[in-house]
């Protein structure tokens, strides 16, 4: 079984061109919806990176086995997260544009949402649809994806990215979710779009150097490489599994 793990601020739907490439049928894959991401929130449910976390544990256990797992972006850092609370739940992982680095203090955006107020401000400003998808599409995300993606960015959403946000402090990982990462099972991957703006290719280099796991880089490609670059990441998932 495969699971597929979105992250910020997309749905499902940014697997759809890879789930093509790989030839899936339904019985193949999962690729849920974070709570709060066109979904509603379970009750009781607190968006914050561990309550996340434990989420994605819980859809890791429902596969009924071992899961091979492929993030991104903040699909990404619960990949690795989860991967190192329960390696004996992963046949393998692969995450893309996106690790758990304590050296990396988060991009602006991020550091935006984690600040109480400006956070605030900022999520006012993404209610305007045609504005955030031009923001968006300036960002790197594939024109056709942002048009299916905007859509599904509403109240329940942006709420639920600051509190991931905030749980993070902007994305500086420190403590259990950087030391646990000695857990990770060996079996891994990294997929990254050279020309990210938000996570430097120089951080895919050091988390690849320090834990020993295969970085393919994809020369020319942005944020969303997983989306645009469909076939070639199809070819370096089939190589890992």
């Amino acid at each position: 079984m495969i699971l597929f793990v979105h992250g910020v601020p997309d749905t499902p739907v940014l697997w759809q061109p890879l789930i093509a490439a790989l030839g899936l049928g339904p019985e193949d894959y999962r690729a849920p919806a974070l709570p709060g991401f066109g979904v509603p929130l379970p009750q009781g449910f607190r968006p914050d990176k561990d309550q996340y976390a434990t989420w994605l544990v819980g859809q890791m256990e429902a596969a009924g086995k071992p899961v091979h797992i492929v993030g991104h972006d903040w699909g990404a850092l619960l990949t690795l997260r989860a991967a190192s609370l329960r390696p004996d739940l992963v046949a393998s992982w692969c995450v893309t544009n996106a690790v758990i680095d304590p050296e990396y203090s988060g991009h602006r955006t991020a550091r935006m949402w984690a600040t109480p107020v400006l956070g605030e401000l900022v999520m006012l400003g993404m209610r305007n649809q045609p504005r955030l998808q031009a923001a968006l599409i300036e960002g790197g995300m594939p024109a056709s994806l942002a048009a299916e993606e905007v859509p599904h960015v509403d109240k329940r959403m942006r709420q639920s990215i600051l509190g991931l946000y905030r749980s993070a402090i902007g994305l500086r990982f420190r403590g259990e979710w950087v030391d646990d990462l000695v857990r990770l099972p060996a079996r891994g991957q990294l997929f990254w779009g050279e020309t990210d703006p938000f996570v430097d290719l120089s951080v895919a280099e050091r988390f690849s150097k320090r834990w020993g796991t295969p970085l393919h880089v994809e020369r020319g490609a942005g944020h969303w490489a997983c989306h645009e670059r469909a076939e070639a990441f199809a070819r370096v998932l089939s190589a890992l599994w």
